[in-house]
């Protein structure tokens, strides 16, 4: 777990991601709080509220007697979100920040073209 960001949020986070890149699949099982609280050293309580954060936002939901399924659509529904926040959060300070500097878009397109041809 990461310093200086609310322990339930990361929780939550981790089980995003790993709805994000397949690891958990539409329709799977995601570990029960007790296992997450274990693995991370961390209350059950604080494990609990990461994952009631996801079935809050309908990304998973309760079998109950069973556990917690992520819910068909979650994938697609967290990526857009994450692009969503991605715009936000870097692609409207560069745009902001490329006004000021007289950088036009279609240099900006050249910088990221030349980035990914360095990769």
């Amino acid at each position: 777990m990461e310093e200086g960001r609310p322990i339930f949020l990361q929780v939550a986070e981790l089980l995003a991601n790993a709805i994000i890149d397949g690891s958990i699949p539409e329709e799977g099982q995601v570990p029960s709080t007790n296992e997450l609280a274990a693995f991370h050293r961390i209350n059950p309580a604080t494990a609990a509220k990461g994952v009631n954060q996801l079935v809050d936002d309908g990304i998973l939901y309760k079998k109950r007697g069973i556990g917690m399924f992520v819910s068909t659509g979650a994938r697609a529904r967290l990526r857009d979100r994450r692009r969503k926040e991605f715009a936000q959060q870097y692609v409207q300070p560069l745009l902001a920040e490329a006004r000021k500097l007289g950088i036009e878009v279609q240099e900006i397109k050249s910088m990221l073209d030349s980035g990914e041809e360095e990769r």
